[in-house]
């Protein structure tokens, strides 16, 4: 969305199958993972973090997996059974060459219900995830009890050409903001050392199981190479939809404006410069979604979080486990 996002989602963009033998390092976060088919030769990673009363599925954003929950939903434990969802093309779950458009992707989150015979959840989709909540809400509404929007009811979740149009997105391009930092040798000696660099650069504090679903583990134990096929994406951006007919309750948090990465106070004062230019134009463009959100979708609760990270699910976590809590338990 804004500049600020730009490091961290390019590094999102790297995750696929990554498997661990007893010997290695371990996930500490409490949930445990099954396999779900949902198309011929094609099974979905699924995490269940256990839990009771009504059931939430966790949807990430564009190149995350579900461990980018990993810290963030075993909160959510003692009143409600959570889950979450690896989207097909990354980490654990299966690779095809294709199905990466928006309904097929809606689809695979349908189809993972069913199998699992979850009645009526809750899906909290963050960034990207808005595709698969609005593609659901549109179709098949029966099938949750409502949608949570994590900074994801952008013109990929909602676009009735009134808010921030793909166009328009492309036009703000077309001068990008100039690259954040990117780490050094000793930020990439270990997945713990890489976890920190990208807390006191990006703002995010990633699990680190996270962090190991998106790179390869070198020999010594450092930080090696992306995992993902990058033509996943490019698939996913070719198989937008536009959605304006979302019939479910709604709750979307917007982070707006965003704010400014940790690494921009130490920048040379051009880099600095033309990164808020971009950033306040970004702002701008996204103060219009919001309010093509709201108009569009009337009895949409929207909730804005001022100068908040994308990953506001990570920056201001009590805010959204308040406004998560209050919005389910309005839900009939």
């Amino acid at each position: 969305m804004s500049a600020n996002s730009v490091v961290p989602i390019v590094l999102m963009t790297a995750a696929a199958t990554w498997a661990q033998t007893p010997s290695e390092w371990q996930d500490p976060s409490p949930h445990h993972i099954q396999f779900v088919s949902v198309q011929e030769n094609v099974k979905l990673e699924v995490l269940d973090w256990g839990g009771s009363g009504r059931a939430v599925i966790f949807l990430p954003g564009l190149g995350n997996t579900a461990h980018v929950f990993d810290d963030f939903a075993p909160k959510l434990t003692g009143a409600f059974h959570v889950y979450g969802i690896t989207r097909r093309g990354f980490g654990a779950s299966s690779a095809p060459e294709s199905g990466y458009d928006a309904d097929r992707l809606g689809d695979d989150v349908l189809a993972v219900i069913d199998v699992l015979k979850i009645s009526k959840p809750v899906l909290a989709g963050h960034s990207l995830g808005g595709e698969e909540l609005s593609s659901v809400g549109t179709r098949h509404p029966e099938k949750v009890s409502g949608l949570i929007y994590l900074d994801a009811g952008y013109s990929y979740a909602f676009d009735n050409g009134k808010g921030m149009t793909t166009e328009a997105q492309n036009e703000a391009m077309k001068n990008p903001p100039p690259p954040g930092p990117l780490p050094l040798a000793a930020d990439r000696a270990s997945f713990a050392a890489f976890r920190d660099w990208n807390d006191r650069t990006n703002g995010t504090h990633l699990p680190e199981s996270e962090v190991r679903q998106l790179f390869t583990a070198r020999p010594d134990g450092g930080v090696g190479f992306p995992r993902a096929r990058p033509k996943v994406s490019q698939d996913i951006f070719s198989g937008f939809r536009k959605y304006t007919e979302i019939r479910a309750p709604i709750l979307a948090i917007f982070a707006i404006p965003h704010s400014d990465p940790p690494w921009l106070t130490t920048a040379k004062d051009d880099v600095r410069e033309k990164t808020q230019a971009f950033n306040q134009k970004f702002g701008t463009l996204a103060e219009k979604q919001v309010r093509a959100f709201e108009q569009g979708l009337p009895d949409a609760h929207v909730v804005r979080i001022p100068n908040a990270h994308h990953y506001v699910f990570m920056t201001n976590e009590a805010d959204v486990l308040r406004e998560l809590r209050a919005f389910i338990a309005r839900i009939k």
